[in-house]
């Protein structure tokens, strides 16, 4: 017996032919899908705060957050067969030591500024994402090629 996907109290009645189709909670559920979003909105105003430089007191938390989590969900996504806690521990000390390589390089050839930093880190985060999207979208044709 397949239960409702929104609510997870009844068992799951497929629409009649000809009704419009009912709305289904994402894979995670509703609470983790808002979890996710409130996240990507912390990291992207932790961004957006930096790069603008408006002085907010939320300025240094939310910049933090996102030099945290941007590139651990990038590596998060690259990691994708592992299991979820190998996952997560792999993908938080990878997005310290990509936040640390940054932090080195940049304090080496004497470039720091806090703007460069956090581009650096949207810029590695949003190649490791593309580069696993190109990755999956290559994977899928080639295996309808093999069909």
């Amino acid at each position: 017996m397949q239960t409702d996907t929104i609510r997870g109290d009844g068992p799951y009645e497929p629409s009649p032919p000809g009704a419009p189709p009912t709305a289904h909670a994402p894979p995670g559920g509703v609470a983790r899908s808002l979890a996710l979003g409130a996240a990507v909105s912390a990291g992207a105003m932790g961004a957006v705060l930096a790069l603008t430089g408006l002085d907010s007191p939320l300025r240094a938390p939310f910049t933090l957050f996102f030099l945290l989590m941007a590139p651990a969900g990038a590596l998060a996504v690259a990691l994708g067969r592992m299991d979820p806690l190998g996952r997560a521990v792999v993908a938080g000390a990878g997005a310290l030591a990509v936040d640390l390589l940054v932090a080195q390089a940049m304090l080496a050839l004497h470039l720091w500024s806090v703007r460069g930093g956090v581009l650096a880190v949207a810029a590695f985060s949003g190649v490791l994402l593309l580069g696993c999207a190109l990755r999956r979208r290559t994977g899928r044709t080639r295996a309808r090629r093999t069909d």
